[in-house]
């Protein structure tokens, strides 16, 4: 097989409104997300589906009713060819973006000349799972768990656990992700006042946004059986207040400064991961469900193939991939990963910090956000905070406001990107970079099509 030097780009994307977590779209299950979100790409761009070549899919939380949803989804959305490939991914939080890599990928080698790539979660139906031996009596078959149900919690060989919460937390540190955020906040020093006032601008710029008209340009309401469901992004609607009063978001309890786990509990648990600092009694908790991201329902997808396919299948190029990079470090530590990945991708790309017009960037916590500002300034010279403030980083809002479906927030960052620089006339190259549990970072960087 040999690999070729073919301009690889992204054409086209469209996502579901993202759900906010047992409320509209709890009821839909993954693979009808991202078979919705195919079905409105090909209408949305009138692309003949035999051209497709392969789908590649993200989803953090795997099960066995659809195994390989990207295959079950190419099969579901009814007009792509059935021989069309198809990659389910699981790199947790950057799952989205290692789809649209993977599918260049395919390119570069040859294995393909046009993809779907993108991600898909529905965090309300992760299953709660009964975990043990099949060696074990009561495990053996599924009429032996109904038949000792009720002695399965007292059963030493048994464990039911609920899956969201098992699959946000670390196991080889085991520590969670909102921990690893607080975790950054006492290594930097970010203050919980510094992470409300980030949080309160991420939330009206993201109102702003969808007020003006900026997600209608790639977010389609989602309709099931005809029938519209969800027409809008959920939780920015549901936190509108949070705008009009923004001082409400001051008022929400820190998760690790509490009666029953204070701060100094904090320290003797996961003090070991904070470097450079020991516990002090001025130490204050920081991390509040306001000024973190909040658990959703959704999924993205982009068009992802050559710049000689897409001329000959009519599609407008939105950006060319430049280059990307996932990069992993102390998972204790992971919402700082993008630092890293973000350096790395600039190199690839033969590019510098400041040659970047416009940056999504996920918004897993205010408090990594800050963190990333900091460290990126001091290890790199890279100038994040600034380009927040010129609204160049995140202008439309990001997750926190937004919310997070696992999977889809690597594509969402994508879509986000490529619509900030379709906007800016005077834009030219934009980076997407995540970070995820396990202490991964991804980073994309795309150049906007000259005129």
């Amino acid at each position: 097989m040999k690999a070729s030097s073919k301009k690889i780009v992204i054409c086209a994307g469209a996502r579901t409104p993202f759900g906010h977590l047992a409320k509209t779209l709890a009821n839909v299950p993954p693979e009808e997300l991202i078979g919705s979100v195919i079905r409105d790409l090909i209408k949305k761009t009138n692309l003949d589906p035999a051209h497709v070549d392969g789908v590649m899919v993200g989803w953090v939380g795997q099960g066995s009713h659809a195994p390989n949803i990207a295959r079950i989804a190419t099969l579901k959305a009814g007009r792509l060819p059935e021989k069309a490939h198809a990659v389910t991914v699981q790199a947790n939080c950057v799952s989205g973006l290692e789809a649209i890599a993977s599918a260049a990928r395919h390119i570069l080698l040859g294995e393909g000349d046009l993809y779907i790539a993108g991600g898909t979660e529905s965090m309300s139906t992760f299953p709660y799972a009964i975990r043990g031996p099949r060696s074990a009596k009561s495990l053996r078959s599924l009429q032996n768990v109904k038949e000792n149900w009720t002695d399965l919690l007292n059963n030493p060989e048994v464990c039911i656990t609920d899956t969201m919460e098992e699959g946000l937390t670390d196991p080889i540190k085991d520590i969670n992700m909102a921990a690893t955020a607080e975790v950054c906040a006492q290594m930097f020093g970010i203050s919980r006042e510094e992470q409300d006032r980030y949080a309160a601008e991420s939330f009206k710029r993201c109102l702003d946004a969808q007020e003006s008209g900026f997600y209608s340009s790639h977010v389609t309401p989602f309709k099931l059986k005809g029938e519209l469901v969800l027409e809008k992004d959920e939780y920015i609607s549901l936190r509108k207040n949070l705008v009009a009063k923004p001082e409400m978001i001051s008022k929400a309890p820190t998760l690790f400064d509490t009666e029953r786990f204070t701060i100094k509990d904090f320290y003797e648990k996961f003090g070991k991961h904070i470097e450079g600092k020991a516990y002090s009694p001025a130490a204050k908790g920081t991390v509040t469900l306001f000024n973190s991201c909040a658990r959703s329902d959704g999924a993205a997808a982009v068009i992802v193939t050559s710049e000689e396919m897409a001329k000959d299948c009519g599609l407008t190029i939105l950006g060319e991939i430049k280059s990307w990079s996932f990069y992993g470090i102390n998972p204790a530590h992971m919402g700082i990963a993008p630092v890293f990945a973000a350096q790395n991708a600039l190199e690839r790309a033969d590019l510098k910090f400041d040659d970047l017009d416009q940056i999504e960037l996920h918004e897993a916590f205010a408090a990594t956000c800050l963190s990333i500002f900091h460290l990126g300034r001091e290890k790199f010279g890279q100038s994040w905070r600034e380009l927040w403030e010129k609204k160049r980083l995140n202008p439309h809002g990001g997750s926190i406001p937004l919310g997070h479906p696992l999977a889809a927030t690597g594509t969402r960052i994508v879509l986000n990107l490529l619509y900030a620089l379709k906007e800016n006339p005077e834009a030219k190259f934009g980076m997407a970079t995540a970070c995820a549990a396990g202490g991964l970072g991804g980073a994309m960087i795309i150049e906007k099509p000259a005129k």
